[in-house]
């Protein structure tokens, strides 16, 4: 089959609705490229895949969950694409995201790997009787590396573009990485290991979304529990431990920014800290 200019890969597990806003928002896009788009279903999921099928992706099913990093990997080996952009389910893409990405690909042949920003949406204004104050960082995953392309050390997997080449050379993603854990992380630590430069590119936004219905301190507090325990084993793979300690005077200073600006990141951060205190005292 000749090969397409891009392949769109998505990982997605138990979200169908999440996955009909990310297909809907870059459709007309993938059809003016000429690119496609993979949905690999990660685990037994009906009505993720009626979605993925009404959108015209074609569907690869993994028979049981496997975890991101080998849903990127069979995404990987189903694309007919030259670069292969990785994106997660719960993402919007505006309007001239996936040509910033061709463009930028086309103008730095010496580049193999682009990551634009990803911009947080939570669409509720307050989470129970908390809101945010904007001193922190919001409560989901995002990326700013200022608004002009340059080399960054890495980019994160919601939104991230390499060519065919570059994984041919470095091999697939560690499959036995856990999420959040620095599953893309060594992927790009073994691509920079071989001389090869990471490029960000400032036009390649997206949003990262959080339903309302999906909003909740108590699911935002969850997640960032285990994204903590993960990192806490991400920074032991990479021999940057922080003192159990040090972790201590995070909690705390998370409590007093609860207390003091009654913001609901406080609560999220001191949960982030929780789990990376549990993961450093259970070994």
């Amino acid at each position: 089959m000749q090969q397409l200019p891009a392949t769109i890969v998505v990982p997605t597990r138990d979200r169908a609705g999440y996955l009909d806003v990310a297909l809907t928002s870059f459709a007309s896009q993938v059809a003016a490229a000429g690119a496609e788009v993979v949905v690999v279903v990660d685990g037994p999921d009906p009505a993720t895949v009626a979605v993925a099928e009404r959108h015209g992706a074609r569907v690869v099913g993994l028979d049981r969950p496997q975890g991101p990093n080998a849903a990127r990997n069979a995404g990987i080996a189903a694309a007919h694409g030259d670069l292969i952009v990785l994106v997660d389910d719960d993402v919007a893409a505006p309007p001239g995201w996936l040509p910033a990405l061709l463009a930028a690909a086309a103008a730095t042949p010496e580049r193999d790997v682009f990551g634009g920003p990803i911009r947080a949406k939570i669409e509720r204004d307050r989470v129970g009787l908390l809101g945010f104050c904007g001193r922190e960082k919001p409560p989901l995953t995002t990326l700013d590396e200022g608004p002009a392309d340059r080399d960054v050390e890495q980019v994160w997997g919601a939104n991230l573009a390499i060519r065919r080449a570059a994984l041919e050379t470095v091999g697939g993603f560690d499959e036995q990485i856990p999420v959040g854990a620095g599953d893309e992380e060594e992927w790009q630590e073994r691509y920079r290991s071989t001389g090869g430069h990471v490029r960000y590119v400032a036009a390649a936004w997206l949003d990262h979304r959080r339903a309302r219905e999906d909003a909740t301190l108590r699911a935002f507090a969850r997640a960032a529990y285990f994204r903590g325990r993960a990192g806490r084993r991400n920074d032991e793979r990479k021999g940057r431990v922080r003192p159990l300690k040090a972790e201590l005077r995070v909690l705390g200073g998370c409590v007093a920014h609860v207390a003091r600006h009654r913001c609901a990141n406080g609560v999220v951060m001191a949960a982030h800290t929780l789990g990376r205190i549990r993961e450093g005292w259970g070994r």
